[in-house]
């Protein structure tokens, strides 16, 4: 399958071969790398990694992959672009596709990516918008795989806030590859319905289904995965934490719940998580709330349930199939 020249900005673009593809190439490069085959795909060629909200996991992700494939890497900061600043959208991704042979951008909206793609002429990659992040999604999807053997017919549940990134990739994504996709939360928390009707539409045709419960304990009969996320997400203000808690603390992912999920059921998470009060704002708000813990308990998180680790090392690995199959014949 030849992806070369593509851009990846949200998994809507993409067939479900083609995703299954990305996820079997991540898998073949993770096993090259376990064993230290050299898979210098790319060499010579260089990317630009725009990120206006900061990351961990990307942005290491990103530049292992590039480095293990013998790429250059030009990492620029918040403050170190001017991307719609001092200078459009257009014309940055004009002068950066005179100089890189691929552009990585984190940050806000995605008409953003989508703008940065249109006027770019080497592939964009997107890792992380308000409304999408496909490339985290990938990993998730390796590591259900890795585990199970299989994606089509898993039972999938994603605890929480559902309408923004996550919850609309997460959902986009099951529908596409035939898992079953259940979002639990109150209702107000449920992705926008116009894209949870393109994904019921999805569905139809990978077998997949498509659920909203507001009950936990309802949702998670038969999950083979439980999926959380923070319940406030990066750049929003810290004052929604007080309506967040006392919105979603029904919902938190502990060990109750995972007892009413399938036997085998796993726990899983993007990252950061708030499991404990050994961070900065992990304490902070424990401490004002008199809470131990956020969306997922210690136990579960630490549990052997939990495989969320796996998963994180998954980004590198499904971001580096992305780079090779976008950039390569």
């Amino acid at each position: 399958m030849n992806l070369k020249g593509r851009d990846f900005l949200k998994l809507l673009d993409y067939t479900p071969e083609e995703i299954d593809y990305l996820i079997e190439l991540a898998a073949n490069l993770k096993a090259k790398k376990k064993a230290g085959v050299p898979h210098r795909f790319c060499e010579g060629k260089n990317v630009a990694l725009i990120f206006e909200k900061t990351s961990t996991r990307t942005r290491c992700s990103f530049e292992v992959a590039a480095h293990d494939l013998g790429m250059g890497v030009t990492y620029l900061d918040p403050s170190g672009s001017q991307i719609g600043k001092k200078e459009s959208i257009a014309d940055t991704a004009r002068v950066l596709s005179g100089m890189f042979d691929g552009i990585e951008y984190r940050g806000y909206g995605q008409e953003l990516v989508e703008e940065l793609a249109r006027f770019a002429d080497v592939p964009v990659w997107n890792g992380l918008t308000n409304e999408f992040h496909p490339t985290q999604i990938l990993a998730d999807f390796l590591t259900i795989k890795e585990h199970f053997g299989r994606l089509k017919g898993i039972n999938f549940v994603y605890m929480g806030d559902a309408r923004y990134n996550m919850g609309n990739s997460l959902m986009v994504g099951c529908a596409k590859m035939g898992v079953n996709f259940t979002a639990c939360a109150p209702s107000k928390y449920f992705p926008e319905q116009a894209l949870a009707d393109e994904c019921r539409a999805i569905a139809e045709k990978s077998g997949a289904q498509i659920k909203f419960i507001e009950d936990p304990f309802e949702a998670v009969e038969n999950a083979d995965v439980i999926y959380t996320d923070v319940w406030v997400s990066m750049g929003e203000p810290v004052e929604v934490w007080e309506e967040r808690i006392n919105d979603l603390a029904a919902y938190q992912v502990n060990s109750e719940l995972m007892a009413h999920a399938s036997p085998g059921a796993v726990f899983m998470h993007c990252l950061p998580a708030y499991h404990d009060k050994k961070t900065v704002i992990g304490k902070e708000m424990c401490e004002k709330f008199n809470r131990d813990s956020m969306e997922v308990t210690e136990e579960v998180f630490e549990g052997k349930q939990s495989i969320v680790f796996q998963e994180a090392e998954n980004r590198m690995h499904t971001i580096k199939a992305v780079m090779a199959a976008t950039l390569t014949e």
